[in-house]
């Protein structure tokens, strides 16, 4: 993270006690670090399971991970390959990455201008509840979407968060011994013709919007990830740690 997004987060954000260890274990903050260049999936996946794999075994604190990523699809485990609408040897003419893992749903994009969050938590103290859990991250993308005026909603039928029947953000999550990964998408400038190769989260009915398109304006992918950082802090009753890349433990 660059010296001017610390600076522009840190005015608005509710700073936790430096990160020391078990110290910081104990004073349960949320330790927060956000990549400012897009970093492609393989290696954020990469450094989620590693931390996944230290919190498990207590030696790391509940822990967000902010990226843009390179383009690259997704599928989940209900992913089924019909729902990629081009030829799968042609993504790599077109310079997109794809990757099967372990987080539930179907095909999703990723891509720059897209704010991508990984909470790392164990739901050992967040209540264990993964209906709750789903629940306080789509709270949390709705919270930051009305920042910028954006009015947003939950959908019954589906997991994530629409603007007049198109999502705006994309939830997909994998919990294993109550530990989280993966999380959640918010589409804020990114390329949406990349969703047109293929049925967004298995769904042929409905389309992807953006806030760049809603409000007919570039938004400052910065300043959603300030409100986001923010809101999460809130919804999940927890201050946070801002850590720059230099210095945070895992490295990609």
């Amino acid at each position: 993270m660059s010296q001017h997004d610390r600076s522009s987060m840190g005015e608005k954000l509710t700073v936790g006690p430096s990160f020391c260890g078990n110290t910081a274990l104990a004073e349960k903050v949320i330790h927060v670090c956000r990549w400012p260049d897009p970093v492609a999936y393989a290696k954020a996946y990469d450094l989620q399971k590693r931390i996944w794999a230290q919190h498990v075994a207590g030696n790391s604190p509940d822990t967000l991970l902010i990226f843009e990523h390179t383009p690259t699809f997704t599928a989940g485990k209900s992913g089924k390959m019909e729902n990629l609408l081009i030829p799968i040897e042609s993504l790599s003419k077109r310079g997109i990455s794809l990757f099967f893992i372990d987080r539930g749903g179907d095909f999703t994009y990723h891509g720059p201008g897209q704010l991508v969050a990984y909470p790392i938590l164990d739901l050992n103290s967040h209540g264990k509840d993964v209906q709750r859990y789903i629940h306080n991250l789509e709270e949390v993308v709705i919270r930051t979407l009305a920042d910028f005026s954006i009015m947003s909603y939950r959908d019954e039928q589906h997991v994530g968060v629409w603007v007049s029947n198109q999502k705006i953000a994309a939830i997909g999550v994998s919990i294993r011994r109550w530990v989280t990964m993966h999380g959640l998408a918010i589409n804020v400038n990114n390329n949406l013709e990349h969703f047109s190769l293929i049925n967004p989260c298995g769904i042929v009915n409905r389309g992807v919007t953006s806030m760049a398109r809603v409000l007919s304006a570039e938004i400052p992918v910065n300043d959603v990830c300030t409100s986001l950082i923010n809101h999460f802090g809130r919804v999940f009753n927890m201050p946070v740690k801002l850590d720059s890349t230099n210095s945070v433990r895992w490295k990609l």
